[in-house]
């Protein structure tokens, strides 16, 4: 049963204490009572430093083990927090905002809980795409001096894929790739798009095997220029990522830490007709506990 609040007030209600917040996480991960993620076993007590002792094979763990919380300094309440703030805000909020927020002594710790968060916004296994979907390329980052198009120095290249659903836009992929190279575009429809799905490109020629490696390939216009009269859905869905950079984050991303921002934007644009922000949250509780533990030292800004 999917559980949370809906409003400040109920969010403030539920997560009173620390051990409210424990209990939540509690029925995520062992929804149906404690396993021990060593042996399996089913029966543990609780030690007086609130873990899990298990019976079979005396490991002791936490709620928390292996998960992003894995070794958290601060409150579980002040990650909630955090988490809140993150899903009830339509267009995101920046790591100052989130600083301020919170009364954050640091602005590293609220830049790493926003890459952290924002990792845990990819579910593993996530379904691929399928049916009709559109995929063309963007390039951001600044603008700079030297050739135009595929192959622009000094950019990020990022393959936008789109699922048709009728008439409307569906769900979004985003991925940063290496260059416009056929190997390059290829790898990255087949991790995103189901197999016997139809493809739709312009003529770039970057394209031209997937007829081959299992998809229908449409061609909808020849031009193969990149940032110019993309196909449609892609060219809409490039635009709001750009304009979000842009305003929420005031173009101020590291082409290195751009990949945690598309995971952000691919979350927030495939969940953007929910009626509950709240409903936001629960699913980033809930995804953050299958997200292995990220050391800070591996998000060097």
């Amino acid at each position: 049963m999917e559980d949370y609040p809906k409003t400040i007030m109920e969010f403030e209600a539920q997560f009173n204490s620390e051990e409210a917040c424990q209990e939540y996480l509690l029925r995520f991960r062992w929804p149906g009572g404690f396993i021990c993620p060593h042996c399996q076993h089913k029966k543990a007590w609780k030690t007086s430093r609130d873990l899990f002792h298990c019976k079979n094979c005396d490991l002791e763990t936490s709620v928390t083990a292996g998960t992003i919380f894995h070794g958290a300094k601060m409150p579980l309440q002040l990650w909630f927090r955090a988490m809140w703030h993150i899903t009830n805000q339509k267009y995101g909020i920046s790591a100052l905002g989130l600083q301020r927020a919170l009364g954050l002594g640091s602005y590293r710790t609220a830049w790493t809980w926003m890459h952290k968060l924002r990792r845990a916004m990819v579910r593993p296994g996530r379904d691929r795409l399928s049916g009709i979907v559109e995929v063309d390329e963007t390039y951001i980052g600044g603008g700079k001096p030297g050739k135009r198009g595929r192959g622009s120095a000094g950019k990020a290249l990022v393959i936008v894929i789109v699922q048709l659903d009728g008439t409307r836009t569906g769900r979004i992929r985003l991925q940063r790739v290496s260059d416009a190279s056929g190997k390059s575009l290829e790898k990255a429809v087949q991790d995103t798009v189901a197999s016997q799905s139809t493809i739709r490109t312009d003529g770039w020629l970057g394209y031209k095997r997937l007829d081959s490696i299992g998809y229908k390939h449409e061609i909808v216009r020849e031009e193969t220029d990149v940032g110019e009269n993309l196909l449609p859905r892609c060219n809409t869905v490039a635009s709001l990522l750009k304009r979000w950079l842009l305003g929420t984050h005031q173009g101020a991303v590291q082409i290195s830490h751009l990949d945690y921002y598309l995971d952000e934007f691919t979350f927030r644009f495939n969940r953007r007709t929910s009626r509950s922000r709240g409903k936001l949250f629960f699913r980033l509780v809930q995804q953050a506990l299958t997200i292995d533990p990220i050391p800070g030292k591996y998000l060097s800004s």
